[in-house]
């Protein structure tokens, strides 16, 4: 059914595009069936240019010929439809389980518009029951982290830390970077833990996304549910 509702809310999505519009395409499960969704368009003629947020979601997009650009040659794009791990009810999430946090959020906040689609588990009242990703770089990443759990314990969050990892290996994201994933309990206030984290040197982007999303499309069993901010 999770499936089944992530279409829902990608076909609902769709309809918020218009022929022309440069669009950021997302990455994950529920932003990969919106790419598919938009082929099947462009196969009929929607004329349509595209930003992905990350090497996977551009190989799918190439795979589906859907024609792609850069950010640099269209400034500001008119939507990013992406999906998210959490939604809360201020409409932050957070994202980067599929480790393009960094990417997603460059595209996300280059455009006038951030739609995010989801199946309505991803709806909670807090964030925080998801792992919080941050990517930082590799350089002395240990102590980074280090200082980051210390910031955090400062303000009340105690928590660990895990480096991700793929392959018995340290997950790379597609800038090279590393991602550790923070087990630190329900985020109360995510714009003081967004401003902390990217205030740490080494740390170079978390998977907060505050003030970013303008609306949210949950598929739900019967239909879609659409939260506008």
């Amino acid at each position: 059914m999770s499936k089944e509702k992530k279409i829902i809310a990608a076909k609902k999505a769709f309809e918020y595009v218009e022929e022309g519009m440069k669009l950021g395409l997302g990455t994950g499960s529920t932003a990969d069936e919106f790419t598919k969704i938009l082929s099947e368009n462009v196969k009929d003629g929607f004329e349509i240019i595209c930003i992905p947020t990350s090497e996977n979601t551009k190989k799918l997009a190439e795979s589906l010929k859907i024609p792609l650009g850069n950010l640099e040659d269209y400034n500001i794009l008119d939507i990013t439809i992406d999906g998210a791990d959490e939604i809360d009810d201020s409409l932050s999430l957070l994202k980067g389980g599929g480790g393009a946090l960094l990417r997603e959020k460059i595209i996300a906040f280059n455009s006038k518009k951030m739609i995010v689609i989801a199946d309505d588990s991803k709806k909670v009242s807090k964030l925080g029951d998801f792992k919080l990703p941050i990517e930082v770089i590799a350089f002395e990443h240990d102590t980074t982290i280090k200082r980051v759990l210390e910031k955090l314990e400062v303000i009340g969050y105690s928590g660990t830390a895990s480096l991700r990892m793929l392959n018995d290996l340290p997950f790379q994201t597609d800038s090279k970077n590393l991602i550790y994933d923070l087990s630190i309990g329900l985020i109360k206030e995510p714009s003081d833990i967004d401003n902390l984290l990217n205030s740490i040197p080494g740390v170079v982007e978390n998977g907060l996304f505050v003030d970013m999303a303008n609306i949210v499309i949950l598929g739900e069993e019967n239909g879609v549910k659409i939260i506008e901010k």
